[in-house]
């Protein structure tokens, strides 16, 4: 018999969750080569920046590259921006009271789940009974906030004097390079739980961001 489908995800938001990828991958390629030319703090081994940017001593391409990514990802934003409020999903990312109870209901079977699959024992999965659960739910609020500080910043180096008001946000130039150089961490970090998690989930959640489409009523 077959099992009725519910709209999960609009169409807008679909297109631009595939197409962060890319530009995600650009701007972080073109950002570590800038911040190669002048780093406020060394990290990591300068091998790292040789091997993982677009190379050392190229700063005037690096920028071009970067911008054009960057205005491709705010274009992006405002995309999903129009997809979530055309869609409703606004309402879902919205925090609810019981978040934190649920959020540790999740993190303990997403814990458990692979260590009760090779004991090939039963893991229910918690019941949910939004669109997303409370981890989904702070994650993708997350994403935004981050899309909107990681913006906000780049235009206060950007036009320090134009935006001084923007700058002075951050407390200063340097300030809003640490916040943009650690904002890239924070999208890098999350790249790797959300696969795990999609995976833990289930083929349903990974088809409905490709079809829009779920068997799932909630979660």
């Amino acid at each position: 018999m077959d099992v009725p489908l519910t709209a999960k995800h609009h169409l807008l938001v679909r297109l631009a969750h595939w197409l962060n990828i890319p530009l995600l991958l650009g701007l972080t390629l073109s950002g570590i080569s800038v911040y190669w030319a002048s780093p406020v703090f060394k990290p990591f081994p300068p091998w790292v920046y040789e091997r993982f940017s677009l190379g050392t001593f190229d700063l005037a391409r690096a920028l071009r590259l970067h911008w054009f990514f960057a205005y491709w990802f705010m274009l992006n934003g405002l995309i999903y921006a129009i997809g979530l409020v055309a869609g409703g999903g606004w309402r879902d990312l919205l925090p609810r009271r019981h978040d934190l109870r649920d959020a540790w209901a999740m993190i303990r079977f997403y814990a458990g789940f692979v260590p009760m699959k090779l004991r090939r024992k039963p893991w229910p999965h918690p019941v949910v009974t939004s669109k997303y659960n409370a981890l989904q739910r702070a994650g993708y609020l997350s994403m935004p906030l981050a899309g909107l500080a990681s913006i906000a910043s780049g235009w206060a180096m950007h036009k320090p004097v134009q935006l001084g008001w923007l700058e002075r946000l951050f407390l200063s130039y340097d300030g809003a390079r640490v916040v943009h150089f650690f904002l890239m961490w924070v999208f890098l970090f999350f790249v790797v739980p959300h696969v795990v998690l999609v995976v833990a989930d289930g083929w349903d959640t990974f088809r409905s961001m490709v079809t829009g489409w779920s068997e799932r009523t909630h979660g």
